[in-house]
């Protein structure tokens, strides 16, 4: 094991977490590095630590703490290294397995696009999991506490791949010409020689990952439903391959605890009339199937009859109502039924572009991203990071909302196996909030709210952490 990292001793009175055949193993003093962030993230990292160490200690009683080592990347990294993210921090992510972060800035000039898409590439931490839930902070929809949607974002794919060619270039003309006269010859499309051109790749391996985590998380968390989010009605061999896969994976790998929606209603029809013959059952689950080719109604009757001698036995009589349901939706349709009926979702699996919008669209109804976590997992690592970006004008100033890495700590604490000290900051907060004791982003919007500093809003959470546990005893 490595005893230093970025020419800093490893602390020797913590222990490492380790991972063994897909488990962690978390010692009651765990080393957990963390990158404390550019801009605000000083303020921010400085407010949120002193929260995490008192949850702990007030939950376990000093039998459990975190004993944390700095490692560096961003504008603190260059100043001290010459280098924006060092290899040795790196390595100590991987060694150390589990960490934490503030925001970072993007390097102006080239090299590295982003040391968040950086760090997520060289880790592989293919899973971007972004838990939604309301705190009680402002809100633009009438009902924001119907939101409780954890989104899992494909992380290491789609146009983040980063291939692309600028308009005007003689790789994009070269591209262009191939695409035009020998991969299209044939046909009416055609790409326009003035184009940049960028290609999107989704791979089965990187979309059976992400799936099989998001139903793994929904099923132990006991969620009522995983979607995927997809535009596969005009990407077919892309975002529509990620809708099959991602079913393929469900029913071979999950059979016995999982329904899809499309299962259900074949089950359902059934379960109301034993009677119902395949073709009758066929056609209340296709309006119009009499006007099909007779091709797509064998085809019907085939899926039809396969779902009710595989799976009636174990799934029909009702019982499949207890099981996961996994169903997809349209992206452009997801986006509206998130704000008029968000409550009807749970869990959402996405490829990763759609997931970095749809994060955001849910998060905005509930405070925004100033207090949005975020976390990229892979298998054997993970790092849990603020959303929002580094706000460099407000540095230094103890003025912005540390919401956000509070609640990336609550999600560390949770991976960790710590649900007590998670759930006394998740309290602490929300209390918080309810008492309208708040920082200058939520406070403009909340009547007759106490405008509070960083620190001061940290000093809250912390006090209301007693007072749910004065009301737990």
């Amino acid at each position: 094991m490595t005893s230093s990292f970025n020419g800093l001793p490893v602390p020797n009175d913590g222990t490492r977490i380790s991972y063994t055949n897909g488990s962690y193993t978390v010692p009651d003093n765990p080393i957990i590095p963390f990158i404390e962030g550019d801009g605000t993230g000083r303020d921010i990292w400085k407010a949120s630590v002193r929260v995490f160490d008192a949850a702990v200690k007030k939950a376990y009683h000093g039998k459990r703490r975190i004993v944390w080592y700095e490692v560096f990347a961003g504008e603190k990294s260059m100043m001290k290294f010459k280098t924006w993210l060092p290899d040795d921090t790196v390595a100590a992510m991987k060694e150390l397995r589990v960490g934490i972060k503030g925001p970072l800035t993007t390097p102006v000039g080239g090299g590295i696009r982003s040391l968040n898409v950086a760090l997520r590439q060289i880790l592989d931490l293919y899973a971007c999991v972004r838990p939604v839930k309301y705190y009680g902070a402002p809100s633009p929809v009438k009902r924001p506490d119907l939101m409780d949607i954890v989104i899992f974002r494909e992380n290491t794919e789609d146009v983040y791949a980063g291939i692309e060619w600028k308009q005007g270039t003689p790789e994009a003309k070269r591209l262009i010409d191939f695409l035009n006269n020998d991969m299209l010859k044939d046909g009416k499309k055609k790409v326009r020689p003035d184009s940049g051109v960028g290609i999107k790749p989704i791979s089965v391996s990187g979309t059976k990952r992400l799936v099989r985590r998001a139903i793994e998380f929904a099923l132990s968390n006991k969620r009522k439903s995983v979607t995927l989010v997809h535009k596969g009605n005009i990407q077919k061999f892309t975002e529509g391959a990620f809708r099959e896969w991602g079913y393929e994976l469900a029913t071979q790998e999950f059979r016995d605890r999982v329904v899809t929606e499309r299962e259900s209603w074949i089950l359902d029809n059934k379960d109301k009339n034993p009677t119902l013959s395949v073709e009758q059952n066929a056609a209340m689950i296709e309006p119009g199937l009499e006007y099909a080719t007779q091709d797509f109604r064998d085809a019907l009757y085939k899926e039809v009859k396969g779902v009710l001698d595989s799976i009636y036995p174990s799934h029909g009589n009702g019982k499949w109502k207890s099981k996961l349901m996994i169903n997809d939706r349209i992206a452009d349709s997801i986006f509206q039924q998130v704000v008029t009926r968000p409550d009807e979702y749970s869990v959402l699996a996405t490829p990763n572009l759609n997931g970095d919008y749809i994060s955001d669209a849910c998060a905005a109804q509930v405070g925004g991203l100033g207090i949005a976590p975020g976390a990229n997992i892979g298998d054997g690592y993970a790092i849990f990071e603020a959303t929002h970006g580094t706000a460099p004008k407000y540095a230094d100033q103890d003025v912005i909302n540390p919401g956000s890495v509070i609640l990336s700590g609550v999600m560390m604490l949770d991976f960790l196996g710590w649900s007590e000290a998670a759930r006394l900051v998740e309290e602490g907060m929300r209390r918080t909030i309810e008492q309208k004791k708040v920082t200058y982003d939520f406070h403009r919007m909340m009547e007759g709210a106490t405008k509070v500093k960083t620190s001061e809003f940290a000093d809250y959470v912390i006090k209301n952490m007693d007072v749910s546990l004065s009301a737990a005893s």
